[in-house]
C-alpha cells in the first residue's frame, strides 16, 4: 500500500534543503564578487567563515538542514516500512516541516537568535514526539 501523507512533508523538507542551498550559493557568489574574493582563498571552511560573513546565515542554515532533519527522514522511512501513518504522525510531520521552514527563514534573513532558538527547540520537541509515537507502535507489535 502506498502512503502519501507522510511523503508530502518529506518532499517539502527535501525541497527546503535545495531552496536554502540555492539561496546560499546566490548570496555567496554575490558576496565573493562584491568583496573580490578569489575562490582559491576559500579552500578550507574556516577561511570561508572568516571572509564570507554576509552569507553566513544561509551557510549555517544549510548545515542545520543536514543535521536534525536526518532523524525526520529516518522517521518517515520507518513509518513507511511499518505501514504506520495515522493523523497524529501526519500532523506532527507537517508541524516539524513548517517549523523548519520558519527556522530557515529566520536564520537566512534577520537571524534573531532567540526567535531562531525557540523555533529550533520546538521543532526538536516535535521530532521527539514523532519518534515517541513510532516507538509506541514498535513496542506494541
Amino acid at each position: 500500500m502506498f502512503y502519501k501523507p507522510m511523503l508530502l512533508p518529506l518532499l517539502v523538507q527535501v525541497f527546503l534543503t535545495f531552496v536554502v542551498w540555492g539561496w546560499l550559493y546566490v548570496t555567496r557568489i554575490r558576496e565573493m564578487k562584491l568583496k573580490r574574493i578569489d575562490p582559491q582563498t576559500l579552500d578550507v571552511r574556516t577561511r570561508a567563515q572568516q571572509l564570507l560573513t554576509d552569507s553566513a546565515g544561509p551557510a549555517n542554515n544549510f548545515m542545520n538542514l543536514l543535521e536534525m532533519p536526518v532523524l525526520f527522514y529516518l522517521a518517515v522511512l520507518v513509518s513507511l516500512l511499518l505501514l504506520v501513518q495515522d493523523s497524529v504522525l501526519v500532523i506532527l510531520s507537517w508541524t516539524y516541516v513548517i517549523m523548519r521552514i520558519a527556522h530557515s527563514l529566520i536564520q537566512c534573513t534577520y537571524n534573531r537568535v532567540m526567535h531562531r532558538f525557540l523555533v529550533y527547540f520546538a521543532s526538536c520537541l516535535v521530532l521527539l514526539l514523532i519518534w515517541l509515537r513510532l516507538a509506541i507502535y514498535i513496542m506494541m507489535q
